[in-house]
């Protein structure tokens, strides 16, 4: 394969081909307004330490036109005013989720999301950010190097 991005351990699209493509074909079954699915794949990303899929997740996002401002406010969502209610309770169940063994997901959580996700919205959200922390610990794991990246997504005209 060519246009390898550089990883010290293992290219895991060479070195497992078949899981490698399974994973990007669960992602690409998610159906989840794209700038939302960019805000909780790259906070996941922050709270794993993924380096390469922070890289990637904010070039994406830059790409379809997400204000930088948002992105680098992204670690404190709490204490800023620049996120909806719905993608604050978006970044809620994704940090639940993401840092599951503190608490699993609460009640509270679950219920403001499923009151900002209706019905199979929500399940789609939460294959979200099930796909990027599955993602971070394979990124992670092998030692994808960030900086390579060129997201391929173009601003919606």
């Amino acid at each position: 394969m060519t246009n390898m991005i550089p990883a010290a351990r293992t290219q895991l699209p060479e070195t497992a081909p078949r899981p490698f493509a399974a994973m990007a074909r669960l992602e690409g079954s998610i159906e989840l307004d794209p700038h939302l699915r960019d805000l909780v794949s790259l906070r996941a990303s922050q709270l794993n330490g993924c380096a390469f899929c922070i890289d990637m997740h904010w070039k994406d996002a830059i790409a379809r036109g997400e204000d930088a401002h948002r992105l680098y406010m992204l670690d404190a969502w709490r204490e800023s005013p620049f996120y909806s209610d719905r993608e604050q309770a978006a970044l809620d169940l994704c940090e639940a989720m993401t840092l599951i063994h503190a608490g699993h997901v609460p009640d509270d959580v679950w219920d403001r999301a499923r009151a900002a996700f209706p019905g199979a919205e929500l399940a789609q959200l939460v294959f979200q950010i099930t796909a990027i922390n599955a993602w971070n610990r394979l990124m992670i794991t092998s030692r994808t190097e960030p900086g390579h990246y060129e997201s391929r997504v173009r601003e919606a005209a």
